[in-house]
């Protein structure tokens, strides 16, 4: 079978980590908590929170974004996350 017709094996999303980088009060990372807990805990995938406020580099880099959702370290979305590009994007 040609390389291009293969497959590639979807990922575990049990293996997977997302990250939700936001700070205190913003009602946009409220809404896209509420998306990556049920997302995470329907698949399986763990979660994180990291504050802006508490991180001079992340600060800078996305304080523009927020809240911005990360997939394994990757940027994944911001502003808003569509639970059905989160799922696909952690393999479910």
């Amino acid at each position: 079978m040609s390389p291009l017709l293969r497959r590639t094996p979807r990922k575990n999303p049990a293996d997977s980590t997302v990250t939700l980088i936001g700070k205190p009060g913003c009602h946009l990372c409220d809404d896209a908590r509420k998306v990556i807990v049920a997302v995470c805990a329907e698949l399986g995938a763990a979660w994180e929170e990291k504050d802006i406020t508490e991180d001079a580099e992340l600060h800078r880099k996305y304080w523009e974004q927020i809240p911005v959702v990360l997939v394994d370290g990757a940027q994944h979305d911001f502003w808003r996350v569509d639970p059905k590009r989160l799922r696909t994007a952690l393999g479910g």
